[in-house]
């Protein structure tokens, strides 16, 4: 057996180890799963009559097909406009011009930390005050799911194009480019095919951050489908966050699946100095630039 770079291979000792451990292991886990289902066994949960709305045409037709159809539309309007302000102000970020650069890092870092149930209430109770009244719920989701998202995808662009090689840009300049067409022809093409397994991640997110709507009773899938069903339907609490948590698993796994394809075409078809960026979290995804610093390499040409 050949021996990796990273570690030796375990001989049978080792290697009759991890098979006793990856056993215990799956044991340990069904276990837990058992216990899971006893639990909900004993309390009823597993009663035909409390499944029994979930198989019928007319709950899906009134309940949940409504609430899906309001995560999808949230999360389709959101993902656009955070893809173009992300866009927007991860380039002005990039900006060769302070008084560009440094009103959009504000932006940016501003929203970005505020937390986004903030941001909703915020929207959706200053609305009125200002438009009069009326239902602000779908439009406080999707200027909250916007601005999050939007100020984190911002920090992805900005780390894309940070991540093309400097020769790259050298070369445009050499042949003699100018910076935008430096930026739209050369930097960004790239930075695209590096960036895409951390945008899909962020989009997966702000799918999972509609839920939020909940709270302002955004007609969504976690209103309809775990708060109004189970109260029409009493009792059928447990199997309703079941059949939910279904749902929206089934739709973050074709999201990242339809990513994964992209990505991989992407990446056939066009070649790339860049290496991905990594996915963004609550924290931001610019940590690891510090040392190419703060401001804008000479050769980034973002105006």
């Amino acid at each position: 057996m050949s021996a990796s770079v990273l570690f030796d291979a375990p001989g049978p000792r080792g290697r009759l180890r991890n098979h006793a451990l990856t056993v215990i292991g799956v044991l340990l886990v069904a276990a837990v799963l058992y216990g899971i289902y006893t639990g909900f066994d004993a309390k009823g949960q597993w009663e035909g009559k409390i499944w029994q709305p979930f198989l019928e045409w007319h709950t899906w037709e009134l309940y949940i097909i409504p609430g899906l159809i309001g995560t999808l539309e949230a999360a389709a309007v959101a993902a656009v406009l955070a893809l173009v302000f992300g866009a927007v102000f991860g380039l002005a970020r990039l900006s060769d011009h302070a008084w560009v650069r440094i009103p959009a890092g504000a932006v940016v870092e501003v929203f970005r930390s505020i937390p986004l149930l903030l941001l909703i209430f915020f929207i959706f109770y200053l609305a009125p005050m200002l438009m009069g009244g009326g239902d602000y719920a779908f439009m406080a989701v999707v200027l909250g799911l916007m601005l999050y998202n939007g100020s984190v995808l911002a920090e992805v662009v900005r780390a894309g194009v940070l991540s093309v090689a400097k020769g790259q840009s050298e070369a445009a300049y050499a042949v003699g480019m100018r910076k935008n067409q430096v930026m739209r022809l050369v930097l960004l093409p790239q930075a695209v095919t590096a960036m895409m397994p951390a945008i899909v991640s962020q989009l997966v997110v702000l799918l999972k951050d509609t839920a939020l709507g909940y709270i302002i009773a955004y007609v969504d899938l976690l209103n309809t489908g775990f708060k109004i069903l189970p109260a029409v339907f009493f009792g059928s609490l447990i199997p309703a966050a079941i059949v939910i948590g279904i749902i929206y698993v089934a739709l973050n796994m074709a999201l990242s699946y339809f990513a994964t394809w992209l990505e991989g075409r992407s990446r056939r078809s066009r070649k790339t100095a860049a290496a991905p960026v990594a996915p963004p979290n609550a924290a931001g995804v610019a940590a690891g630039l510090g040392a190419k610093g703060g401001g804008v390499p000479p050769d980034s040409g973002a105006d």
